[in-house]
């Protein structure tokens, strides 16, 4: 499964929350790409470059970081991406990986929410954490990205036909339940369990 919907949609906490319901391990690039930051590893200090910025990280950092992360016991089972991919070109890349491990995406599910709403909430955040990569020229420089190259790759899913949308706006618990009935949802139920 993946979670996709543009930064400050709420995707980090609603990955943490299906992956406790369902069982299944939320790999975060993001989160990955944090910690390297923080260890000052080689990965982390180019990541950080790009995302001081509010550039993306580059494709060929990033799908071998998703790789290595993919071919990890605990993916077996099941796992929720959270943001990867971003881009068409990762997307294919993320296929032909699944491919050669005899798997596919089941559901890809977007949140989506006004540009305005989601500055707010990350200028909030930004004020709450400190975190360097939040000011407004470089969130709305990241939602430009979002918009010119991040929605190429939901309308590939799109035309998939495995992606389901769903409202980020509202209570954390509100947008948890929209997206558990999405899940639930008998398509997406059925394709999940490879039916």
């Amino acid at each position: 499964m993946l979670i996709i919907g543009p930064p400050g949609s709420g995707k980090g906490t609603q990955a943490e929350r299906i992956s406790e319901r369902l069982g299944v391990v939320a790999i975060s690039t993001g989160d990955i790409f944090r910690a390297n930051v923080k260890g000052g590893t080689p990965l982390g200090i180019e990541a950080k470059k790009y995302m001081d910025v509010g550039d993306f990280v580059p494709d060929s950092v990033t799908n071998e970081m998703v790789r290595s992360r993919l071919s990890q016991d605990d993916v077996e089972n099941g796992f929720l991406l959270d943001g990867y991919p971003r881009t068409a070109a990762q997307v294919d890349y993320l296929d032909g990986v699944l491919a050669r491990r005899g798997q596919q995406l089941d559901v890809v599910l977007q949140l989506t929410a006004d540009d305005d709403e989601l500055v707010r909430r990350l200028l909030g955040r930004a004020r709450e954490t400190g975190r360097s990569d939040d000011n407004e020229a470089v969130i709305r420089h990241r939602l430009d990205l979002y918009h010119e190259q991040t929605e190429k790759v939901v309308a590939k899913y799109a035309e998939g036909g495995i992606l389901t949308q769903v409202d980020g706006i509202g209570g954390i618990d509100e947008v948890t339940d929209r997206v558990m009935a999405a899940i639930a949802a008998p398509r997406i139920a059925s394709l999940a369990s490879g039916r």
